[in-house]
């Protein structure tokens, strides 16, 4: 069976745990948070990065950070995953979903404005697949409405915006907030993690207290201050050392990562364009404002049965395809606070969209397996 998510170990995550164990330091924000934080914080230009235990953690973090209350709304797409409206519902917000765009999964941004009220406090953004959403115009929406702008990157590391003048912005930097996730089904992996970025001064020095359950413990590891109590709410958020080790091994060699992904997200592109000028289902397309950072490759089948056979088809011929989110907005839990308005595109997305398996350790042999397999059933199913 050739999996639809395959883990890799790449370089030296193995010696780093143990020197992280021979540190006699491993609850976290020691030698090896501080590299990483300080990769993305000189990479990418991230004004401040705190590594978390998961995205989740850092998009709830996001949440507190925005002083978010009950009653607050938040503007957000519905094709994403529940944690990126989980973290505000905590806080009592009231969501309010966007459609997508009808050519790929991000949010319609054309939409965000209508959904604005004076109860609005927060746009949040979600980089599908990792390829941006236009930013230029989210962000103009949230300074005109005076309102915050937050980036569910979780899928976008190493992808940036392509603005009008042609300059590459790293994605992430964008919003006031922004939060990653190093999950073992992204590029960038340390099985769980994530990351805040904060991008707003504002913000920097109490998100560091929320970091650490409210305490300015870590001004006080720095000498700045000659004792720590409990100063704010927060919560233990931090990444623990025998992670951060693992991720620090990962994003030495993110070049080469990189690289493997295109050349596999290349191939799929390159032998399944047939399929889509014969058959109808449509191969996914980057936004000319979004560079590729290869996170996924997907299909959009013409039917939510036609993904089901096809899914059913690969897994017999040896080959795990999957679906992804489903709505939000007609969720068991959201459905009856939604305020009916139809989302036609997210439910495409819903019903149709098959990821393909993609990862560093894949071969090119298996990629044209599973390509002459989705050719077969077409083949097939269309007769």
């Amino acid at each position: 069976m050739i999996p639809f998510n395959k883990p890799c170990t790449i370089g030296n995550e193995l010696d780093y745990i143990k020197d992280a164990i021979s540190l006699g330091k491993l609850c976290g924000n020691g030698k090896y948070t501080n590299k990483c934080q300080s990769f993305f914080e000189e990479k990418y230009g991230f004004k401040k990065c705190l590594l978390t235990t998961s995205c989740t953690d850092a998009l709830e973090m996001c949440a507190i950070l925005l002083d978010i209350q009950a009653g607050d709304e938040v503007i957000m797409p519905s094709y994403t995953f529940v944690s990126t409206s989980n973290a505000f519902v905590l806080r009592g917000a009231k969501i309010v979903f966007a459609d997508s765009e009808s050519n790929n999964p991000n949010m319609d941004c054309n939409e965000i404005e209508k959904l604005i009220t004076p109860r609005t406090k927060c746009i949040v953004v979600v980089h599908y697949a990792g390829a941006s959403c236009d930013m230029e115009k989210v962000a103009e929406i949230a300074k005109k409405h005076n309102i915050f702008l937050v980036e569910d990157a979780a899928q976008a590391v190493d992808n940036y915006y392509i603005s009008k003048t042609g300059n590459k912005i790293p994605l992430g930097s964008i919003g006031n907030l922004a939060a990653f996730s190093f999950h073992e089904t992204k590029n960038i992996i340390c099985g769980e993690g994530g990351m805040l970025v904060v991008n707003d001064e504002n913000f920097v020095k109490r998100s560091e207290i929320i970091w650490e359950k409210g305490t300015n413990r870590s001004a006080y590891f720095r000498g700045e201050i000659d004792k720590y109590g409990w100063v704010d709410v927060g919560s233990s958020f931090l990444m623990s050392e025998l992670t951060a080790a693992y991720l620090w091994a990962q994003l030495e060699s993110i070049a080469k990562i990189q690289t493997r992904r295109l050349e596999v997200w290349n191939l799929y592109n390159s032998l399944l364009k047939d399929v889509q000028s014969k058959y109808g289902c449509t191969l996914q397309t980057i936004p000319s404002h979004s560079t590729n950072n290869a996170h996924a490759f997907y299909m959009i089948c013409n039917s939510t049965e036609e993904r089901g056979g096809l899914i059913k088809y690969l897994k017999e011929n040896d080959a795990q395809l999957v679906f992804h989110y489903l709505s939000l907005h007609k969720s068991a839990f959201y459905s009856d606070k939604h305020d009916g308005r139809e989302l036609p595109n997210a439910d495409r997305y819903s019903d149709c969209l098959v990821r393909l398996p993609i990862y560093y350790d894949i071969t090119n042999e298996q990629v044209q397996k599973i390509a002459e397999k989705i050719n077969s059933f077409y083949a097939d199913y269309t007769k």
